[in-house]
């Protein structure tokens, strides 16, 4: 049997009336995963009922949902994991697309992994036989709205574990009934009696933008609880034991560099890795990541061989096994308890990897490279000063943020201004021939622009910034953003040749063509015209319509026989 049929399921349908539609663009299922004496962790429910989950999903799920017994979280423990999808798995097709082409490349939905969202609860219960109420309600979704999702599990689970199943099909057709997530739009979410006020980020929103604001027109009630953002982390409580090296940090992921982080619960884990790939915005991170990672894991033999170099992805751990497993990756930050009260935690020293000691817990870095830009002292000095004056956290962080965006705009803009120089002139673009090639990307033409048009425009940090861009050239994530932009270059060529054919005096070429030559023209034009609306090429208004009405008169214009034949095509 197909673990993916669907054919008892119609939550991916795309017509708006099917079961479950609106739920399916926010979650793909909400889960609870309890501890059984005799099966260890294990799935309690699943909802909704009709959702298809493979068995090895099923069993990562329930490994990613409790802490390793090492953590000793008590109480309620929040944080997140992201896991690989099973091969040969169905995306949710219905509004994938038209999504994604708006969201920024950080928040698209996923197509081959999912992320969890982890509410656990452990408290002492002497009526269960280990002494203690384990369970987790965990949120899975393709989105990676961590911050909306812990928002909405803050309020869904402390009623859940009082009230469980009846509470939680409430809750699953709420969600049924939202708005599907719409790139630039602000949605009203109504859930158990409070309404929570989200923005979806869009792509053409200018980065580092103002957090949302309430918007007074709605006279709700309850009035809404604004979400500042559906995505972002406190940066400055993830950073704050690693400030003095957190520009080696944005080094290792603009390079895409294996890490391996070891902290001493899920959540600081979840927390630091999801800060550090988000550290390069707006460039997307190219490479695998994992909030938390366990022994159980899938990929545990993958990422833990000796018999190959270590894969470029980030891992979050906190199983002390570890330690001695990833001795030999060239890149591993310790961390201690994450805490905003008080001093400002002393900074981790980096050592290198010749002087680790197999079994050295205590925290620090450790990487087997010097970063290539110069430490800005001042910009450090002013964090701790901050600090110091108690300088609320939000505060610190938004600093934090646009100290990274700079950084990383002053890298990436010379890159898009080369890139920008590869694109044909638009003159060149002509009704009868082909649109042209974009020119081949030369990193060597790329370093001779540096000296007139380098990172040092923009940017008061030294080092060797070339030595930066060969690495970058050799990550994934150079890759990813060469692909990116190829495509979204090629797709403007496209857009751009339809203008002008549409711009051009079809009816009055084809008065003295043959036959052959006309026919060919429309099957050309049609397969233009059907890749256009299948790609969504953003194009002028009126252009498609007015093909489809020049395909139509020549093809009236034709012998019978051939209008038969081209009609059904």
């Amino acid at each position: 049997m197909d673990p993916f049929d669907g054919s008892s399921s119609l939550r991916h349908d795309e017509d708006s009336w099917c079961p479950w539609a609106r739920f399916s663009s926010w979650l793909e299922c909400v889960c609870v995963v309890t501890f059984d004496l005799e099966l260890g962790q294990a799935i309690e429910l699943v909802y909704p009922q009709d959702v298809k989950l493979t068995e090895k999903e099923k069993t990562s799920i329930c490994y990613l949902s409790f802490p390793d017994s090492y953590s000793g979280c008590l109480g309620d423990t929040q944080f997140s994991f992201r896991l690989r999808q099973s091969v040969g798995r169905r995306t949710s097709r219905f509004t994938d697309d038209v999504y994604n082409r708006d969201a920024p490349l950080s928040l698209q939905r996923e197509t081959s992994h999912f992320f969890g969202f982890v509410y656990f609860r452990q408290v002492k219960d002497i009526s269960v036989k280990r002494g203690y109420f384990q369970k987790s309600l965990v949120l899975v979704s393709r989105l990676p709205y961590t911050h909306l999702f812990h928002s909405l599990l803050q309020i869904i689970a402390p009623e859940f574990f009082e009230k469980q199943e009846p509470c939680l099909e409430a809750v699953c057709n709420e969600i049924d009934q939202w708005a599907s997530p719409v790139p630039g739009l602000t949605l009203n979410l109504p859930l158990m009696g409070a309404v929570l006020q989200v923005r979806i980020p869009s792509k053409t929103d200018k980065p580092g933008g103002s957090p949302i604001r309430q918007t007074p027109r709605e006279n709700l009630l309850p009035a809404p609880t604004v979400l500042p953002t559906i995505h972002e982390l406190d940066l400055f409580k993830c950073f704050q034991s690693v400030l003095i090296h957190l520009q080696m940090l944005w080094e290792l992921m603009l390079l895409g560099e294996p890490v391996v982080v070891m902290a001493p619960s899920p959540t600081v884990s979840s927390e630091i890795v999801l800060a550090l790939v988000s550290s390069i915005s707006p460039l997307k991170f190219c490479c695998d990541f994992r909030p938390y990672f366990t022994i159980h894991d899938s990929e545990f033999r993958e990422y833990t061989t000796r018999t190959q170099a270590p894969p470029n992805v980030v891992l979050g751990v906190t199983n002390p096994f570890f330690i001695k497993t990833f001795q030999t990756w060239p890149h591993i930050v310790r961390l201690g308890e994450i805490k905003m009260a008080g001093d400002l935690p002393k900074q981790v020293k980096v050592k290198k990897l010749s002087k680790l000691k197999t079994l050295d817990t205590k925290p620090g870095n450790t990487t087997h490279q010097s970063p290539d830009l110069s430490l800005e002292t001042s910009f450090i000095a002013e964090r701790v000063s901050g600090f110091q004056r108690k300088r609320p956290s939000e505060v610190q962080s938004a600093i934090l943020r646009r100290h990274l965006l700079e950084l990383t705009q002053s890298f990436i803009i010379p890159l898009e201004r080369y890139m920008a120089s590869l694109m044909p002139l638009q003159r060149s673009v002509t009704p009868w021939k082909t649109p042209p090639q974009i020119r081949p990307f030369s990193q060597e033409e790329f370093m001779s622009t540096l000296d007139h048009t380098g990172p040092q425009l923009t940017s008061m940090l030294k080092g060797d910034w070339m030595g930066l861009y060969r690495k970058f050239f050799r990550s994934p994530n150079f890759n990813g953003w060469y692909r990116q932009r190829n495509k979204e270059m090629t797709q403007k060529l496209e857009s751009l040749h339809l203008e002008v054919i549409c711009d051009a005096d079809l009816l009055g070429w084809a008065k003295d063509k043959s036959e052959v030559e006309i026919v060919d023209l429309i099957l050309k034009l049609r397969e233009k015209l059907n890749k256009a609306r299948q790609q969504q090429l953003q194009v002028k208004d009126g252009v498609l319509d007015k093909l489809d009405g020049f395909i139509s008169s020549i093809i009236s214009s034709l012998p019978e026989d051939l209008q038969i034949v081209l009609n059904t095509h």
